[in-house]
C-alpha cells in the first residue's frame, strides 16, 4: 500500500485515527464530499448521525474502488458536521466504528471534523471528503 499510517513519539496517542499518513504513491484521488445517499440519492438514516456517517464512509469506500483504490490507501479524511457539539462524538464514532467493521479497516486516517451550519439539504448531518495515494 502507498499509505503508512502512525502516531509518532511525542504526540498523544488516539484511538480514532493516527496522526500521521506517509504517502509514497503516485496517484492522486480527490473523493468529493459524501453524503448519506444511497445509489438512487435517496438519503439514508435521515435523523440518524451514527447511520449517516456509517454510509458516507462506505460511499467513500465506492469511490475508491471505482478509482482502483481501497480505504486503506486513503491519506486523510475531513468530516463536516451539522450543528456540531462535542456530544456527538459517541454517535460519530458508532458510525464509523460500524463502518470500519463493515470495510474490514482499522485503524482510521488522519483526519479533519469542522462544525458547520447546513449541508446541500437538510437531512443530511454529515459530509465526508478523502485524499487518496494509490501506487
Amino acid at each position: 500500500m502507498a499509505i503508512t499510517l502512525m502516531d509518532p513519539d511525542g504526540l498523544p496517542k488516539i484511538d480514532a485515527y493516527r496522526q500521521v499518513a506517509v504517502a509514497t504513491g503516485s496517484k492522486l484521488v480527490f473523493i468529493a464530499g459524501q453524503v448519506a445517499w444511497d445509489a438512487d440519492g435517496t438519503t439514508v438514516g435521515e435523523g440518524d448521525l451514527a447511520a449517516q456517517v456509517e454510509r458516507c464512509y462506505l460511499n467513500v469506500a465506492t469511490a475508491l474502488a471505482g478509482a482502483g483504490g481501497s480505504f486503506g490507501d486513503v491519506a486523510k479524511l475531513t468530516l463536516y458536521v451539522v450543528d456540531w457539539t462535542p456530544d456527538k462524538m459517541p454517535l460519530v464514532m458508532e458510525g464509523i466504528g460500524r463502518a470500519a467493521a463493515r470495510l474490514g479497516v482499522t485503524p482510521v486516517p488522519p483526519g479533519s471534523l469542522l462544525g458547520v451550519a447546513a449541508l446541500d439539504v437538510p437531512e443530511h448531518l454529515v459530509e465526508v471528503e478523502a485524499v487518496a495515494v494509490l501506487d
